[in-house]
């Protein structure tokens, strides 16, 4: 099907307002719509903090009367059933939209065309395909989560050139400068959730919040992955739980005084069977993913990496190098995970170098 610059120009606003979301939407994927009139935009939407309202009703509304006989152009297939909210193709219907046009078809089974066909079926000229390479990469958490039930996992690495994240004593701060660092909030604030283990908790005491004035309108999920519970009570994501969502993963037969304790102070916990040396890592993601979780960032320490690359469970890499070195007894990004041929290597394909001051950040994706 051939598409006009004109419905390639509102498509790309549509991905534009979608862009602009992620982060922040959680359980829903962030989606845009955009209503245009005899070529003028007359209304505009991006799914609310939290995930409701949708787009589609909050850019019906800003159009008004001005929707009859107008198309709007949505960047995901709008949903058609009941959940808390309306059914978004029954607004589009009633607003009179003559033309829809979608990017992508929603994979999600409640949906999955019959949207579309809801739409065709009330009269409504209904086109999907138009920019879906670019709405699959807005939408990428959300079709990893409803495919295979996980989070899209991006591993953040700020390592000095030998691959090193602290002295041997355990000092870290700062390997990377500035800019390197305001990116990483820049990267934290485009996903729902960021996870560590309790190793980086007991050493670094961390806030894991996005602390860029104006970027993250919803506060980042904090999940810490503490098969024992040894997360102090005194944490700084202990103290801020009512203020930040914080999330343990645990293992079911954890002490249950601990278990009280964390949960009196807002913390939530989730029962994740055993692994190797700690929790099974796969489960854990799987539980995030049921818990509404589509992108995942995790920050370390090299345990965490470790058991993320030995499960072939990282999506995309960020990785921050610091013109630097420290050698061998430095603690290592990414601990030893029982590697032994090369061919079991993960192995991924570079997308990207972005110099940031007199560090580099290198980003890839798996192969």
């Amino acid at each position: 099907m051939s598409y006009s610059a004109e419905d390639i120009a509102h498509m790309r606003a549509a991905l534009a307002l979608a862009r602009r979301g992620q982060g922040a939407t959680w359980p829903n994927p962030s989606v845009g719509c955009v209503v245009v009139k005899d070529n003028r935009v007359v209304g505009r939407g991006v799914t609310a903090t939290g995930g409701r309202p949708h787009a589609e009703p909050q850019a019906l509304q800003m159009a008004g009367d001005k929707a009859r006989g107008a198309t709007a152009y949505v960047t995901l297939e709008p949903c058609c059933h009941w959940g808390r909210t309306p059914p978004c193709t029954d607004a589009l219907i009633a607003a009179g939209i003559a033309r829809v046009v979608v990017a992508a078809q929603d994979p999600d089974k409640r949906v999955d065309s019959q949207g579309i066909a809801k739409l065709r079926a009330a009269g409504i000229r209904t086109e999907v395909g138009l920019l879906e390479t670019e709405a699959h990469a807005i939408l990428a958490g959300f079709f990893q989560r409803i495919g295979t039930g996980r989070p899209l996992v991006t591993l953040k690495l700020a390592t000095t050139l030998d691959g090193k994240i602290a002295t041997a004593s355990g000092e870290s701060q700062w390997i990377t400068g500035p800019e390197a660092r305001r990116m990483a909030h820049a990267i934290r604030g485009r996903h729902d959730a960021i996870l560590v283990g309790v190793g980086t908790v007991l050493a670094d005491d961390p806030d894991l919040t996005c602390r860029i004035p104006g970027f993250a309108k919803r506060p980042i999920v904090r999940v810490v992955a503490d098969s024992h519970l040894r997360t102090p009570l005194s944490a700084r994501l202990v103290a801020t739980a009512r203020e930040a969502p914080t999330w343990i993963l645990t293992r079911p037969d954890a002490d249950p005084a601990r278990k009280a304790a964390l949960q009196a102070a807002g913390v939530e916990l989730f029962a994740v069977p055993a692994g190797d040396g700690g929790l099974d890592i796969a489960a854990a993601l799987q539980a995030l993913g049921a818990a509404g979780i589509g992108w995942l960032m995790t920050e370390g320490g090299g345990q965490i990496a470790a058991a993320l690359l030995r499960a072939d469970l990282v999506d995309r890499l960020a990785w921050f190098h610091a013109p630097a070195t420290m050698g061998g007894d430095g603690w290592p990004g990414v601990h030893a995970f029982g590697l032994e041929k090369l061919a079991d290597m993960p192995r991924f394909t570079r997308t990207g170098i972005v110099p940031l001051g007199n560090d580099l950040l290198t980003e890839y994706t798996r192969r």
